[in-house]
């Protein structure tokens, strides 16, 4: 199944990367701690989303959780819920969405990469804006070192591409921007990380042209598309085109649409419209889109809050069991 052949990936992956840190001073992996790991990845492959013999062959979601889901809750609150919610791998944000990628450097890798394992769940990577797309070296390391594959970002150019640019202005553009990538995109690749760029408002990425230009223009590996629905107009049949469109250059897809945006207080049953199931956006044609490119990257049920840093709902419970109800509105679409 789709989960074995990622779960395939990270064995290799993972004794790479023993082979490459056995004997250093700054070897991450005990065999105990990666044991564990894998031994908790290789359940949730085929387990954690409910599949049993003779399913296999049905594509579903490779769910990873966003902790910023939970505000800026401490991460030993998040990991007991990452199984509950579906996923097997978490997406750690920094401030002021959440805080909880700090934790990574107040514990050290190894410490934290311990941590992992206790709770059986493996690092999808990290979501660093505020790093910027050029600014990634250092976190591309760390990623690959904790078995992570992703990391994402955007980019803003302000006034070196003015908003609203199309057509060939947008393509020079576009094709500008992954030239100014190929180092990084190269190191990514090279450390089995893949550095997806969000389509954003007010980035460079932010049409539906441009995320085709990107997908285009993009180097084999190491660079990718964070697809994010809400930042884009609210059309089922765009949105699939656009994701046949990306095929495996497709590296994280966040269940988000617009409802009734996320820059404004209201009451809380309109800002849940955001999530899946919520508000009005058919996500039926966007999920056929999705299992037509046997899409296995990153798939991230998300919203943000008003104002940032809390979560979604008051309490931890209610924010699982929100993610959980999106979940299940996915999983009733028809096959």
């Amino acid at each position: 199944c789709r989960g074995c052949r990622r779960l395939e990936h990270l064995l290799i992956e993972g004794n790479a990367n023993m082979e490459r840190t056995v004997g250093k001073p700054e070897t991450l992996w005990t065999r105990r701690a990666f044991g564990r790991l894998l031994g908790g990845l290789a359940w949730g492959a085929c387990h954690a989303n409910g599949l049993t013999a003779g399913e296999h062959s049905r594509w579903r979601p490779n769910y990873v959780l966003a902790s910023s889901m939970y505000g800026q809750l401490p991460l030993a609150e998040i990991l007991p819920e990452v199984r509950k919610t579906g996923a097997t791998e978490i997406d750690l944000w920094p401030p002021v969405h959440g805080d909880q990628r700090k934790a990574i450097d107040e514990l050290g890798l190894e410490a934290f990469a311990e941590l992992l394992a206790r709770a059986e769940v493996g690092l999808a990577g990290t979501t660093r804006f505020d790093l910027g797309p050029f600014g990634l070296a250092e976190e591309i390391d760390m990623v690959a070192r904790l078995g992570g594959h992703t990391i994402v970002t955007a980019f803003f150019p302000g006034d070196a591409v003015p908003r609203g640019v199309a057509g060939q202005a947008a393509r020079k553009a576009v094709g500008q921007f992954v030239e100014r990538m190929k180092p990084t995109a190269a190191q990514a690749a090279e450390a089995g990380v893949t550095v997806a760029i969000e389509n954003h408002s007010h980035g460079l990425i932010c049409s539906p042209d441009s995320i085709r230009y990107l997908v285009e223009l993009a180097p084999e590996a190491g660079l990718g598309l964070a697809l994010a629905p809400y930042h884009l107009p609210q059309e089922p049949e765009l949105l699939a085109r656009l994701i046949a469109h990306a095929g495996d250059k497709l590296a994280l897809f966040y269940a988000w649409q617009y409802g009734q945006g996320c820059l404004r207080e209201m009451p809380k049953e309109e800002e849940l419209q955001q999530l899946p199931g919520r508000g009005p956006l058919d996500f039926g044609p966007l999920m056929a889109a999705l299992r037509t490119i046997d899409f296995a990257g990153p798939f991230e049920i998300f919203m943000h809050p008003v104002p940032r840093g809390i979560p979604i709902l008051p309490t931890v419970a209610e924010t699982t069991a929100e993610i959980n109800r999106a979940r299940a509105y996915l999983e009733e679409l028809p096959a």
